[in-house]
């Protein structure tokens, strides 16, 4: 198969590496890549939002199978435009990509379909959201309806902190056309997981689930983000959970989509709680792979990821029964300073092929660009230091150990990923 995968981020980094491996394989493209993917896949300068160039490139290269990595070229339609042109492709058209593009419409879906969440309010004017606030007290959630690249939710511990995200939403404009509208919902209290389910329209089958950590700082404090690092598999998580969210929420919103007219096809990423009893609720839903998540699941999966990525672009998923290593698998998320305010670009970074050199130890790439002779940091998030260990805690040295390896001033990571699994096999 020729495949082309669109993105440039470490879990295009995570999705080339994988697809590499595959003995189904015959060439791999990515647009546009980033200084890491290099290594798996020929990079092309194509952006991730340019559909027509990517579909004549598509089209002009013969590609087999078109993987789509970021939210917002689904949310934009470049699968609709993929199969006006007959190129198959894995991820959803964008009738079904207003799951994650719109977390009203998520919202006012899976209450439809049954499915347990928190609950919540809709809102375009400010009046209207603190009226809501202040009926319903703190904790509470505020959440841009549109997509904010992972950074548009905020848990607010009190009313003049969800006050205050409202204004800089609707008031101050932080978040652009995303925060003109909000959902505001309760806070659930438990463990959160995050849970990938593939789907073909019609057959859905689990892959696992992992565990990140959102905030910024040790301990998670500061602000959220894209994410600073996640590990798997979740101990939280058990098979008992797993039989819940498959019969509980993955289902009615693979034959609620169907009935709706927008079956979905793709991943369907599950953000959830998981509250002592060991019940889940479904806090939201993306229509693409995690990152970081991605990079520890392509570094448990045993199976060809191409069989799964194939199966759900032609409807045959009901033959794909993904194989995973025992292993723990772990990233810790190397970010430039300041992230996720502003931060500075184009700063060396040296020494990632001694990172490399440990063993169990494979560093992906998100923000990186190759400058002359020079690795640099172009974006926010910059690596993540991905690791296998039998154990979370044999994961977690491996991977700080790669941390340690590379030489970057300028960029900084949390020190406690996996905490709560490490913990666990403490006790």
């Amino acid at each position: 198969m020729k495949v082309l995968v669109v993105g440039g981020g470490g879990r295009e980094h995570a999705l080339c590496w994988a697809i590499a491996k595959s003995p189904r394989l015959t060439k791999l493209w990515c647009a546009p890549g980033n200084a890491g993917i290099g290594d798996s896949a020929e990079c092309v300068a194509i952006s991730d939002t340019d559909t027509d160039g990517l579909v004549a490139f598509a089209r002009d290269h013969k590609i087999d199978l078109v993987v789509v990595g970021p939210e917002a070229p689904l949310v934009a339609g470049l699968v609709d435009a993929l199969d006006d042109a007959g190129i198959k492709s894995f991820g959803c058209r964008a009738d079904a990509a207003r799951l994650e593009g719109s977390k009203g419409f998520m919202k006012d879906m899976v209450a439809k379909f049954g499915v347990p969440t928190a609950a919540y309010g809709r809102f375009t004017n400010r009046d209207a959201a603190r009226d809501f606030v202040q009926t319903h007290g703190a904790p509470i959630v505020v959440k841009t309806d549109g997509l904010a690249a992972g950074k548009g939710v905020t848990i607010c511990q009190t009313m003049d902190e969800a006050f205050a995200a409202i204004d800089d939403a609707m008031l101050d404009g932080k978040f652009g056309a995303a925060g003109a509208e909000l959902v505001i919902e309760e806070f659930l209290t438990g463990e959160e997981a995050s849970f990938f389910a593939v789907c073909d329209g019609k057959n859905f089958i689990p892959l696992v689930a992992a565990q990140d950590h959102k905030a910024v700082g040790d301990g998670d404090t500061g602000p959220n983000t894209g994410g600073m690092g996640a590990y798997s598999p979740a101990p939280v998580f058990t098979k008992d959970v797993e039989a819940k969210v498959m019969r509980d929420i993955i289902a009615p919103t693979v034959a609620g989509m169907a009935a709706e007219g927008c079956p979905f096809k793709g991943v369907l990423f599950a953000g959830l709680m998981i509250d002592a009893d060991g019940n889940p609720k479904l806090i939201e839903y993306n229509i693409r792979f995690g990152d970081p998540e991605c990079q520890v699941l392509m570094m448990r999966l045993k199976s060809d990821v191409l069989d799964i990525l194939d199966g759900a672009a032609t409807g045959t998923l009901d033959q794909v029964t993904p194989e995973w290593h025992d292993d723990t698998a772990m990233v810790v998320v190397m970010a430039a300073r300041g992230y996720p305010g502003a931060y500075q670009k184009g700063t060396v970074i040296k020494h990632v092929a001694v990172a490399n050199a440990i063993d169990g130890v494979r560093v992906l790439h998100a923000g990186t660009k190759m400058q002359g002779d020079d690795l640099t940091a172009i974006g926010g998030r910059v690596l993540g230091v991905t690791a296998r260990g039998k154990t979370v805690t044999e994961a977690q040295q491996r991977a700080y150990q790669g941390v340690d390896a590379i030489d970057w001033p300028d960029g900084f990571c949390r020190r406690d990923i996996g905490w709560r699994a490490v913990a666990r096999e403490r006790s």
